[in-house]
Order: structure tokens, then C-alpha cells, then sequence
């Protein structure tokens, strides 16, 4: 009886192994200041876009066409149509913040990352709506 008890809560012990490990997947996962940059450089594109209250925003072709160029010396580039907007970026893994300076301006742009890895990039504003941007390649 004694050898049937232990076995029983053997299996059970398993089992809940077997969950927390399978729930222990964490989606919004953020890597190092690394894999937004890479070692030289990464672009980024714009994938999807949510509001404040998590709905899907429908993004304009304009949107859908800029690119995010993130250097790995700190030096950023947003190119949307004809335009070009330069400026310095910073990562702060800790609180999961990036920082965006742009050049000429007196004021930076913060968002909360909330996902980083090595082709996905998920960006909060500071009003709550969301961007989703995937490595261009």
C-alpha cells in the first residue's frame, strides 16, 4: 500500500512539473539591448498596431512603409516616405524601456518594451497603444 501511495505521488509531482513547465513560457519575453541593434545594424518594419484599449488599428500604406533603423553605436533612423528623422536611442533592459532623441529636439520619446527577441520587437506608448514591428529582411 505504502509502495502505491509513493508511486501515486510520484505521478502526481510529475504532472505538476509537466504544467509549470509547459505555462512557464513567457511570450512577452525581453532580450538584450543587442537585438535591437544586432552587432552593426537592424531594420525594422511596422507589423501591427493596437489603441489604448487593445484594438486593432488598420495601419495606412504610409505606416506600413516606414522603416526603424537602429544602429548599434546608439544612433537611430526613422525613414517615412520622403523623409528622414535621425536621432540617438538607449535600452534600459532593467525597466524595459527604449528611448528614443531625436536630433534637433528638445524632447525624447519613451516606450515600454514589451517583447524583444531576435525578429519581433513590441512597443508600448506612452497612451497606451501599442506597436508590433518585425525584422525587416
Amino acid at each position: 500500500m505504502n509502495k502505491l501511495k509513493n508511486s501515486w505521488y510520484g505521478l502526481l509531482g510529475l504532472l505538476l512539473a509537466i504544467t509549470i513547465t509547459s505555462c512557464g513560457g513567457n511570450k512577452e519575453e525581453v532580450g538584450s539591448e543587442s537585438m535591437i541593434s544586432g552587432t552593426s545594424s537592424k531594420t525594422w518594419v511596422a507589423d501591427k498596431e493596437k489603441n489604448a484599449t487593445g484594438d486593432k488599428e488598420k495601419m495606412t500604406d504610409a505606416e506600413e512603409a516606414q522603416t526603424m533603423q537602429f544602429y548599434a553605436d546608439g544612433r537611430f533612423a526613422l525613414s517615412s516616405g520622403g523623409s528622414l528623422q535621425t536621432g540617438t536611442w538607449s535600452f534600459d533592459q532593467t525597466a524595459k524601456r527604449l528611448t528614443l532623441q531625436f536630433e534637433g529636439a528638445d524632447m525624447t520619446e519613451n516606450f515600454d518594451v514589451m517583447k524583444l527577441d531576435d525578429d519581433e520587437l513590441d512597443l508600448k506608448a506612452s497612451d497606451g497603444s501599442t506597436m508590433e514591428m518585425e525584422l525587416k529582411e
